[in-house]
């Protein structure tokens, strides 16, 4: 049996439109100021982004009766991250470790402890997911939590929405130029 976890699409779409907000305008005002590098290269700069971006975002766990993958589409694949798999009796623990912004992540070890593997927690269904872990590596994952929660990217999805009229107004204002 194969269990599927998607990134949560509150997180997919929360990056996505930040990106959109933060880099949509630039090429924009590079016509209104004469910047030295032309727009057709920043838009040109912006799709690349947002491919890479849309490829990220389309992370994927897959969790069966013997491992545990994170996958990535074929193309994104060929140009970027590869994922990993590994076998439930490869793990030999489950390692806590704190972000340089005093978040909490965790890592499975495996036996040789040459090799890190980072757990997934931005996956759509985590509580699930976790539970399918502890099932079969029989690890105590109890003090597991999701690295970040819900409100925290309504907060920033709300805040981007705002930023998204400033550019509103910023585009019209340079195309009216």
């Amino acid at each position: 049996m194969q269990t599927t976890f998607n990134l949560s699409p509150l997180i997919r779409i929360t990056l996505l439109s930040l990106y959109t907000a933060l880099t949509l305008p630039i090429p924009f005002l590079a016509d209104v100021t004469n910047a030295p590098v032309p727009s057709t290269w920043l838009w040109a700069g912006f799709v690349v982004g947002g491919i890479f971006l849309y490829g990220a975002l389309n992370e994927k766990v897959l969790l069966d009766d013997d491992s545990i993958q994170v996958t990535y589409p074929q193309w994104f694949r060929l140009i970027s991250r590869k994922g990993w798999s590994l076998k439930w009796s490869d793990i030999a623990q489950l390692k806590m470790r704190t972000t340089g912004q005093g978040g909490l992540v965790y890592y499975f070890v495996t036996p040789e402890r040459d090799r890190a593997y980072l757990l997934p927690m931005r996956v759509a269904g985590f509580a699930k997911m976790v539970g399918i872990v502890a099932e079969k590596t029989a690890l105590d994952t109890s003090d597991v939590r999701p690295l970040s929660q819900p409100w925290m990217y309504m907060i920033l999805l709300s805040v981007t929405a705002l930023l998204g009229l400033v550019d509103i107004w910023t585009i019209t204002t340079a195309i009216s130029l």
